[in-house]
């Protein structure tokens, strides 16, 4: 893939590198807003790309000022020959509280799954993190029926909010800026996830105008 941002060099090479849907999976966490999870796992690497929607519920098409039954949800498509399964739901246990039920269903806690293999895993997890706890986990695991991608201002709403980076990307990707592997990485780091070594040497790997980079360097 190649362009220019302003007359630059924009040979964004890890977007061009990232495997096809038919080479990934997805897994989908309900995490509270959705804006957080998908930054932190936006930055890890192994993520090809992430978006954040609505699911969990039976109100056709979902809206932000229409809910209806559904969850704010991320959805994290990743390599599975970089990152398992299992390490994103070590994430996804690491950052809630599983001993609370959610409050609201808007912003509830639950794993979403479409295969076998991975209610299998999300619930030998639950019951490991119950057993830690001596006690019940309030995290529910539930069958993905659909998912329902939320409206274009929500995703990699950090990313978004940095308006030079954000502007920026969002004009250079046109529709393609929410599956961007590129958008999903600066997103998380602008948000101050991942490793600083990885970080600067993603960084590095991009042939974007320097006052781009200077303002992610900034950020985080």
């Amino acid at each position: 893939m190649s362009d220019t941002i302003d007359g630059e060099p924009a040979e964004l090479a890890p977007d061009a590198a990232t495997p096809p849907p038919r080479e990934s999976e997805t897994a989908t966490f309900g995490l509270g807003c959705f804006w957080g999870p998908d930054a932190r796992f936006g930055a890890m690497d192994g993520v090809v790309r992430t978006r954040v929607g609505y699911a969990g519920g039976t109100t056709p098409s979902p809206t932000y000022r229409d809910l209806g039954d559904h969850t704010e949800v991320v959805q994290v498509e990743y390599d599975p020959a970089v990152l398992s399964y299992a390490d994103l739901l070590d994430v996804f246990w690491a950052n809630h509280d599983p001993r609370a039920s959610s409050r609201t269903r808007q912003y509830r806690n639950v794993i979403l799954v479409d295969t076998v293999a991975h209610r299998q895993a999300a619930e030998r997890t639950r019951r490991a993190v119950a057993s830690k706890l001596g006690g019940s986990v309030g995290t529910v695991i539930e069958d993905l029926a659909s998912f329902t991608l939320a409206e274009p201002y929500h995703q990699k709403y950090e990313l978004r909010s940095t308006p030079v980076l954000g502007d920026e990307l969002v004009e250079h990707y046109g529709d393609d800026f929410v599956d961007s592997t590129v958008a999903a990485r600066l997103n998380g780091f602008v948000a101050g996830h991942g490793d600083p070594d990885r970080r600067e040497s993603f960084l590095a790997g991009l042939e974007l105008p320097p006052r781009v980079l200077d303002e992610v360097r900034r950020r985080i």
